[in-house]
């Protein structure tokens, strides 16, 4: 018997990485999962691997950056499924600018509505179904770039996950006594696909020292899986080594600046 039988989850950004570890557990925790993303196809292969494993995970596409979307999902799964106990929003993206002095104010919002105003629609269309039955599961992925904001994660990213890490301690503080479990994970960096897109794309011995996807999952499935009296508001999970970041900072400080910047250094102009 599994210790989340008969619950249902819904997880972000569930075709790779972390939501992919996670839907995973989720599953295997007796779960059903709805695996969300933009692509269908990798969302589709974990749920083949899942329902191979004597589980039940359905695949549906979400652009999260749509409210109307996030709506629609909510209503889906609560007509052809039943209603959302667990939400993983795990789904996340950093700008390509990371530095302040040069990001725009388009991709600034773009990276907020995906790190923070996702979390807050996700949460609101799952929230009255939670209360009604008096318990639910909100699981946000944060990061520690919410605690320690650098040129790693960018300014616009450093800011929407500690305003996420917020928003959580928020629904921890209201909904509480209504049977609502808030949770943040913070992780430190995490070998996962969105590493390709750094400035500079880390190398494979230095990727080889960073958290692997499943350990943050695990962390998730924990704060999941708890009886309905426990829960975790706030759990960090870091590498034990830690790289020298130098010359990832010093690259992405540059990105995106203008070539007529007075400072700008001549090997990047």
């Amino acid at each position: 018997m599994g210790l989340i039988d008969g619950k249902i989850a819904l997880v972000t950004g569930a075709g790779t990485g972390i939501g992919r570890e996670a839907a995973l557990l989720l599953a295997e925790a007796g779960a059903s999962v709805i695996l969300t993303g933009r692509r269908l196809e990798p969302l589709q292969e974990v749920a083949a691997e899942i329902e191979q494993k004597g589980g039940r995970a359905v695949a549906r596409s979400l652009d999260i950056e749509s409210r109307e979307a996030i709506f629609a999902a909510a209503k889906w799964a609560r007509d052809e499924i039943g209603p959302v106990d667990i939400l993983v929003n795990n789904a996340g993206s950093a700008s390509k600018v990371l530095n302040a002095r040069f990001i725009s104010e388009e991709e600034w919002n773009s990276t907020v509505n995906v790190n923070l105003t996702a979390v807050f629609n996700l949460t609101q269309a799952v929230l009255p179904d939670m209360i009604a039955k008096g318990e639910g599961t909100v699981i946000t992925v944060s990061s520690l770039a919410a605690l320690n904001p650098n040129l790693l994660g960018g300014a616009a990213y450093g800011a929407a996950k500690a305003a996420v890490k917020n928003f959580m301690t928020f629904l921890h503080n209201t909904h509480r006594n209504q049977g609502i479990r808030a949770t943040t994970i913070l992780p430190g960096e995490t070998n996962t696909p969105i590493m390709e897109n750094r400035a500079r794309p880390p190398l494979a011995e230095e990727r080889a020292v960073m958290l692997d996807p499943h350990d943050v999952a695990r962390a998730i499935a924990l704060c999941a899986t708890l009886q309905k009296g426990a829960m975790i508001p706030e759990l960090h999970i870091c590498p034990t080594f830690m790289r020298d970041t130098s010359a990832d900072i010093e690259t992405a400080r540059w990105v995106g600046a203008p070539a007529d910047t007075p400072d700008l250094p001549k090997k990047n102009k």
